[in-house]
């Protein structure tokens, strides 16, 4: 009503402007006055009533939107600046139907990493709570010892995995402070490599460096250690024994690139597009199953059997078939894809031609 009140008194400032007009006018000229602002006053009320429809039109509309969550097409509105106002409000009205639909699809995600989470720490747990009773009954002091060691390493494990997600989730909320200056890159992998060098002889895994030590890039060195850490732990723990870790840092004129690869079985081809997400469970090449992500830091490839094997059993399920594998969380190279994203670069994997896994980290010299 408003609206219309407004343009009733701008018709009546009209036909008071064209009485005037008609009243100054010489006589003669009073009734052609008075007639050529009759039919101006008509064509301005007739105007003005059809920019108030529209307008109307476009207010009930929007409030469907707002109230019934309607998707409104303003497509029937012509040429002029209402047009131009209902194409504006379109876009907005998409723009608010893309978000509602990312909340949603974010909001889902959510709920199923909570319950992924809650899944992968409740294994070890019940491990640890199925391993108390047997160290309170067991009278020999190297039975006891070694159980004791089997709980701290799945203590450890859980205490990784919460380190792990707390650091996605502050990548996820841009919350992670990133540097930017200039790093070596063969410093970066020295780094990450040292804490494997252990773990890497139990499982007798050959480690190759191939480093350009003149390769640098702009980014942050801690961060980037700790992603070519995570790819690298992964391969070591697919490699068989005899096998070998290769990590090469080269650099041209485009990019600097640092590349870990293994001897392992590979990665199937229907795994290729799903390996960066967390929890992702895939086969190898070979068809054996594969979790992308490497046990805890420190945890040998005899007592990650044993985990996995005393867990399947307490679970009522044979562990035959994956003993021979480290049981994983799968957030290693989510971590890692993170890592390098949040710096610029990119994270890629593939096959060798020869066999075995390959993950290329890439840092562009040049931003087009």
């Amino acid at each position: 009503m408003g609206s219309f009140s407004t343009l009733l008194r701008q018709c009546v400032l009209v036909v008071a402007i064209v009485a005037v007009l008609a009243w100054a006018a010489p006589a003669e000229a009073k009734l052609w006055v008075a007639g050529t602002g009759t039919v101006l006053v008509a064509i301005f009320a007739g105007i003005s009533l059809y920019r108030h429809y529209q307008i109307r039109r476009l207010a009930e509309e929007i409030d469907e939107v707002l109230h019934s969550g309607r998707t409104v097409d303003f497509s029937n509105c012509r040429e002029g600046d209402v047009a131009v106002l209902a194409n504006e409000l379109g876009k907005m009205v998409a723009r608010l139907s893309r978000t509602r639909d990312q909340l949603a699809a974010e909001r889902n995600a959510l709920a199923d990493s909570l319950a992924d989470v809650s899944h992968q720490i409740r294994t070890p747990l019940t491990a640890v709570t199925l391993m108390l009773p047997v160290v309170e009954r067991a009278d020999d002091a190297r039975e006891r010892k070694r159980a004791v060691r089997e709980l701290e390493a799945m203590i450890e494990r859980v205490s990784w995995l919460v380190t792990t997600l707390l650091k996605i989730a502050k990548v996820d909320a841009g919350a992670m402070h990133v540097e930017r200056r200039e790093v070596r890159a063969a410093d970066v992998v020295r780094r990450a490599v040292a804490p494997l060098a252990t773990a890497m002889d139990l499982r007798d895994v050959s480690l190759v460096l191939e480093l350009d030590e003149a390769a640098t890039f702009q980014g942050d060195a801690p961060w980037t250690a700790e992603a070519v850490e995570n790819i690298a732990k992964n391969c070591m723990e697919h490699t068989p024994a005899g096998g070998t870790v290769t990590v090469a840092v080269r650099e041209n004129a485009l990019a600097c690139s640092i590349t870990v690869s293994d001897t392992g079985s590979g990665i199937a081809p229907e795994d290729l597009p799903h390996i960066f997400e967390r929890f992702y469970r895939g086969r190898g090449a070979n068809g054996v199953v594969r979790e992308y992500e490497g046990a805890a830091k420190g945890v040998t490839m005899q007592v990650a059997a044993e985990e996995a094997g005393r867990v399947a059993v307490a679970a009522g399920a044979d562990a035959a078939g994956d003993v021979r594998q480290p049981a994983g969380f799968g957030i290693g190279l989510s971590l890692a894809q993170a890592l390098v994203s949040a710096q610029g670069g990119t994270l890629r994997a593939a096959n060798n031609a020869t066999g075995g896994a390959r993950f290329e980290i890439s840092f562009p010299k040049l931003v087009v």
